[in-house]
């Protein structure tokens, strides 16, 4: 007798970014890609809450200095959705910014790293090794 093995494809790791720093965004993706991920960099709050919902990531990445979108109000609305409660959010800011990391935290994001170290950490970061 013949055992039959049904091989599933493991589901690819996706990241949705609200990042509008060039050099990090390219740094993201470049990373992403390299570890067979997917990454989507949604232009809007709006944007970035809808294509959550349509298949919610495995993670969110907001650089917390974002000019175009409010980081803080990113958090406050992905933490009120229920699917999308539970998927991890990180933020990353320039460490002499001390509020705004106060801030980032108590808008409800699950780790809030200074820029270098989300840099030298990415692909930990985008793997979800390096989350608590």
């Amino acid at each position: 007798m013949t055992a039959s093995v049904t091989s599933q494809e493991p589901k690819i790791r996706t990241v949705v970014a609200a990042v509008d720093d060039m050099f990090f965004a390219s740094k993201i993706s470049a990373t992403a890609r390299a570890l067979g991920m997917v990454v989507s960099f949604p232009r809007t709050v709006a944007a970035l809450v809808s294509l959550a919902r349509e298949d919610p990531p495995d993670l969110f990445v907001v650089d917390l200095h974002n000019t175009k979108l409010n980081p803080i109000d990113i958090a406050a609305q992905l933490k009120s959705i229920e699917p999308l409660k539970s998927v991890p959010l990180v933020g990353f800011f320039s460490h002499v910014n001390v509020d705004l990391q106060r801030q980032a935290v108590a808008a409800g994001y699950d780790e809030v790293i200074p820029r270098s170290l989300f840099a030298r950490d990415l692909a930990k970061i985008l793997a979800g090794t390096n989350l608590s």
